[in-house]
């Protein structure tokens, strides 16, 4: 391992976060697992992270479900199902507390001895399991988390009296169907939530009480383990449960694991008790309240360090006991008991006689007793299975086909589809054990469908008996007062008593427009009283999605994914707009007030993004003087000056001053003050529509499409419009003013007097063809002569070297300095000459290479190639008065500078220069590294 690994327990009560704060820290590495008490939450974390980072790198591996892509990353594993020595960087345990289970703690307590990650390893718990954790794993570190809404206790009260949004938690399934009949009957009905439940059809229940269809929830203590659910309140029907072998009271941290599932985020959470069961102890309920439980003694232990040299070596190596004092050899599991069983055997004892055949036998012993039937049965399954796999290396497709097809049935009641349901686990189980079938994929496939089959036909029946519908409509009529009660389909339409009456679009109701008169009105009024609830719920689901769900449009609108919610209005500050919800009154007060923070939230979040090295800037107290001042000149521009509009500013700043300013990312350009990293599209996109505001423009320019260097220069922009765009007007096309910078650069090597030809990098830099590019010199004040020539081959030409000592001062110059150098030849109007490179042969005397000669016919005139003619232009800098070009809008003011300007012009009329030190400093540091070269180059100039 390249560095330590870390072990942490994040100990804490329900509702602080800690099993998201796993997923967020395992997603933070390359690889790892994580291993989740129940195949329910299982598939929830799977889901979560599938949504987050893709299938094609989560697996999901149950007893019953195995979904390994090729390029798996992250492992969601129920803890029995979690592969071993997979070697990924993070390993996490949730519910870690159960290491106490009298069933399935030793399973626990095998993870917490053993599995680690290569770099951080997390247990995630109780506090009542610190002081084992601190004995049995060194070097562990502790994370506290405190629960992130409070917890109260309400008492006792009659299961007709219980606010809506109560989860009713009972411990026999009888008495879950008991309580779901009497609420249906009372409250219109209620979702069923049970740990035997499939995945499919306990989120169908569970999609029943989030989405509002009933207001109840009943659940077996499965919805302790960490199931994420909308639960306000939690009354527990009875206060002791049968444990798989006598019936005994629920210890405290189990009351308060389960009571902790109310309120969720920071909305505060309620518990009580139902009239059939007794109050708790004031004690009890404080000790729950304040999720003070007795620690945790002792933990369930069984051998890992298995021998398969007979069934009588395996069952003792798994009675060995446990060396250490906090480890108890737990009770016989299920898997043992069926050890035994078939050991006794003959037909499985003469096959049971090497170690291959034990492992197998033992692999075949670990099989779940789903159905429940009895342990002479399941003991006799195995025995079959175990048989058809060493005498046939599988199990028969005819009879694993006879057992699947007899189960796959969807008639029945609830009892008899929960018996199927539990069956079909079974082969599930097996289909998924790899080298169990011939043909894995299909069998997989096939059980899947038959538990998705009945799985739909469990919820179907469960809706049928315990949701009363014409009930939950009566009560919520009589609740609203209201005659009619609206429906809202995915799509925003809205029905009344099965008639569409319009639309619903983000928090507006918008009417249909075919209904007309008093019928029309009516139905409007039912509609936006029904749609109460409505407005409340996706109000909460709009306060709590994530920023990427929302965005603003280039005309200032705000989109929560296809609907619009609201818009941006100018703020007291270039940097702050308001955002304005766009609500319907009928929704309420507190509706709008939720919708407009988190659009202001949004757009605060964005803005504070995107334009952080403003926000920086503004905030830095090492600015003062006239720097703070142009930071603050910056910061209203939102990144961008032309310069020409503070040349007067940037002379006045010394270069101490803009050694701050450029900190913080600032470029002092020859055309423009800008900086680059808001030029990016984003920052773009955001900036003109916070510059369209500011202006009051009806319509908002949009952003020039992303990576093109240039663009059209639209006459009917609005002034400053290519500016906020990053861009600068010069001719027929505006030039991003990053590269215009680029090109300034190479224009003061050039030659502007004499005259000169564009360069291919010139040309490359702009993505511009030789006369688009004359159009751009002109914009920029240059004069462009348009000539043709013959064109001559490419000859070698020998490059001119730079001195050696300039080269060197050059490499070693610090970047500051080197561009203070250069901001000041830009300031003066003054650009370095270079060396004149030599020049090529005479057009008349190419080089001509060796051919051979070619055989001429006697009376035959040899003909003659004509010459290929190629257009240049030659770019001279046009003085003010003599500007030739069209539509130039402004020149550069590091243009060639000559000793007495043009003749028979006041001085005051010729092109000026700016310089942005100090006066009585030298023109040229002499100490800078760079000085030498620079004053080389300003004495051929």
């Amino acid at each position: 391992m390249s560095e330590q690994s870390r072990t942490v327990a994040v100990l804490g009560p329900t509702n602080t976060g800690k099993t998201h704060y796993a997923i967020e820290r395992m997603l933070g590495y390359r690889t790892g697992i994580i291993g989740l008490p129940l195949r329910l939450l299982a598939r929830e974390v799977y889901d979560r992270i599938v949504a987050v980072r893709g299938p094609s790198v989560v697996a999901l591996v149950t007893g019953e479900e195995r979904i390994v892509p090729p390029r798996a990353q992250y492992w969601v594993c129920t803890v029995e199902a979690m592969p071993e020595g997979m070697g990924t960087d993070f390993v996490a345990v949730d519910e870690i507390q159960l290491c106490a289970d009298p069933e399935r703690g030793h399973v626990f307590t095998d993870r917490l001895l053993r599995m680690r990650g290569l770099r951080e390893t997390q247990f995630l718990g109780s506090h009542t399991m610190r002081h084992v954790i601190a004995e049995l794993v060194p070097g562990v570190e502790f994370l506290s988390r405190a629960r992130m809404s409070q917890l109260v206790y309400t008492g006792p009260r009659k299961v007709s009296r219980l606010p809506a949004r109560s989860a009713i938690v009972g411990f026999s399934v009888e008495n879950v169907y008991a309580i779901a009949e009497l609420i249906r009957r009372q409250k219109g009905g209620a979702a069923v939530v049970m740990g035997a439940l499939s995945p499919r059809t306990r989120n169908a229940q569970v999609e029943l009480y989030q989405n509002g269809d009933v207001d109840y929830l009943v659940a077996t203590d499965a919805i302790g383990m960490g199931l994420n659910l909308d639960i306000d309140h939690v009354a527990f029907s009875a206060l002791s449960k049968f444990d798989g072998r006598r019936m005994r009271a629920l210890f405290p941290h189990e009351l308060g694991q389960i009571a902790g599932r109310a309120g969720r985020g920071m909305r505060d959470g309620s518990f009580g008790v139902t009239a059939e069961a007794p109050d708790l102890e004031p004690a009890l309920a404080e000790a729950i309240t304040d999720h003070r439980f007795a620690p945790v003694r002792r933990l369930e232990w069984r051998n890992a360090r298995l021998a398969f040299g007979s069934p009588e070596v395996l069952i003792d190596s798994l009675e060995a006991r446990p060396e250490h004092t906090l480890l108890s050899r737990g009770r016989e599991a299920d898997d043992l008991a069926a050890l035994r069983s078939l050991s006794e055997v003959p037909d499985v004892r003469a096959r049971a006689s090497d170690a291959p055949a034990v492992r197998l036998l033992w692999d075949v012993c670990r099989i779940p007793d789903f159905r429940g039937i009895s342990a002479t049965e399941h003991a006799s399954l195995l025995e079959r299975i175990f048989c058809d796999l060493h005498e046939l290396g599988r199990v028969p497709d005819d009879w694993l086909a006879t057992q699947i097809r007899r189960i796959d049935r969807t008639d029945g009641d609830i009892d008899t589809l929960s018996k199927r349901l539990a069956h079909i686990r079974t082969w599930t189980y097996v289909a998924q054990r790899k080298g169990w079938v011939d043909d894995e994929t299909h069998w997989r496939e096939a059980t899947r469908a038959v538990e998705d089959r009945l799985s739909d036909a469990l919820h179907g029946a469960l809706t049928q008996r315990f949701v009363d519908r014409r009930t939950s409509v009566l009560m919520r009529r009589l609740k609203q007062k209201e005659a009619m009660v609206a429906e809202v389909n995915d799509q925003g339409a809205v029905s009344v008593e099965g008639e569409f009456v319009g639309r619903l679009e983000g928090f507006r109701f918008i009417r249909d427009k075919a209904a007309a008169g008093q019928e029309a009105r009516t139905l409007q009024q039912a509609s936006l009283a029904a749609l109460a609830p409505h407005f409340h719920l996706k109000a909460d689901q709009f306060y709590n999605a994530p920023d990427t769900m929302i965005d603003f449009t280039e005309q200032g609108g705000l989109m929560w994914g296809n609907e619009a919610v609201g818009k941006l209005t100018v703020g007291s500050d270039p940097l702050r707009p308001q955002a304005v919800a766009f609500v319907d009154d009928e929704a309420g007060a507190e509706v709008a007030a939720k919708v407009q923070r988190r659009l202001q939230h949004f757009i605060d979040r964005k803005v504070a993004t995107l334009f952080e090295p403003l926000m920086a800037m503004s905030r830095d107290e090492a600015l003062t003087g006239l720097a703070r001042g142009f930071g603050f000149r910056l910061v209203e521009a939102m990144g961008v000056l032309p310069r020409g509009d503070v040349a007067e500013e940037v002379k006045a700043l010394d270069q101490e001053a803009r050694g701050l300013l450029r900190k913080h990312g600032v470029r002092f350009g020859q055309f423009t003050v800008f900086l680059p990293a808001l030029l990016k599209p984003a920052p773009t996109r955001l900036r003109l529509v916070l510059w369209s505001l500011r202006n009051g423009l009806d319509t908002f320019p949009e952003a020039p499409p992303p990576g093109l260097v240039t663009v059209p220069a639209d006459t009917t922009a609005p002034q400053g419009y290519f500016a906020m765009a990053g861009y600068r007007a010069a001719g027929e096309r505006a030039i991003r003013i990053d590269m215009l910078e680029r090109l300034a650069d190479m224009l003061r090597s050039a030659d502007g007097r004499a005259g000169f030809e564009a360069t291919a990098d010139m040309l490359s830099i702009t993505g511009m063809t030789l006369e688009q590019f004359a159009g751009l010199m002109q914009g920029l004040g240059y004069r462009a002569e348009r000539g043709e020539r013959e064109k001559v081959k490419p000859v070698d030409q020998a490059v001119a070297e730079a001195p050696a000592d300039a080269a060197i001062a050059a490499e070693e110059a610090p970047a500051e300095s080197v561009a203070d150098a250069v901001e000041q030849i830009a300031d003066e109007g003054e650009a370095p000459v270079a060396a004149e490179p030599p020049q090529p042969e005479p057009e008349g005397t190419p080089e001509i290479a060796e051919t051979p000669e070619e055989e001429v016919v006697p009376g035959e005139t040899p003909e003659v190639a004509e010459p290929e003619i190629e257009v240049y232009y030659t770019f001279t800098w046009a003085p003010r008065g003599n500007r030739a070009p069209k539509g130039a809008r402004s020149k550069p003011q590091g243009k060639p500078k000559g000793k007495g300007g043009p003749k028979g012009k006041p001085r005051d009329e010729r092109a000026k220069s700016f310089s942005a030190r100090p006066e009585k400093k030298d023109r040229i540091d002499p100490d800078n590294p760079f000085a030498a070269a620079l004053m080389g180059l300003k004495d051929k100039s």
